[in-house]
C-alpha cells in the first residue's frame, strides 16, 4: 500500500519561497504520474501541477512561472518549488499519485498547510 507524506509547508511572507516535499513509501512511484493540488476552506480542490513518468510537467495558469514540480526517483520523492508567494497561494497543499494510470489520482497524502502573509 502506497503512502504519501507531504512536508515543507509553513508561514511565509509574500514574495518568499517554499519547497514542498512528497515522500512516497510502499511502492516506487517513478513510473506514475504525480500531482500537487491545493484547497482552501469553502473551495474545491484545485490542481496546480503534475509530472508524468517521463518527466513531462503541467501547471495551472495561475501558478505558471512561479511553481516548479520535480521528482527525485532515487528518493521516491516529488517536490513543488513555490516562488514569489502570494497571499492567494494560502491553502492546504496535497500530493497525489495516479497508480492505476487511469487519468485520475487515487492515492492522496494528508496535506501540508501553506500560509502567506501580506
Amino acid at each position: 500500500q502506497v503512502q504519501l507524506v507531504e512536508s515543507g509547508g509553513g508561514l511565509v511572507q509574500a514574495g518568499g519561497s517554499l519547497r514542498l516535499s512528497c515522500a512516497a513509501s510502499g511502492r516506487t512511484v517513478s513510473s506514475y504520474t504525480m500531482g500537487w493540488f491545493r484547497q482552501t476552506p469553502g473551495k474545491e480542490r484545485e490542481s496546480v501541477a503534475g509530472i508524468g513518468w517521463s518527466g513531462k510537467t503541467y501547471y495551472a495558469d495561475s501558478v505558471k512561472g512561479r511553481f516548479t514540480i520535480s521528482r527525485d526517483n532515487a528518493k521516491n520523492t516529488v517536490y513543488l518549488q513555490i516562488n514569489s508567494l502570494k497571499p492567494e497561494d494560502t491553502a492546504v497543499y496535497y500530493c497525489a499519485a495516479d497508480l492505476r494510470r487511469a487519468g485520475e489520482f487515487d492515492v492522496w497524502g494528508q496535506g501540508t498547510q501553506v500560509t502567506v502573509s501580506s
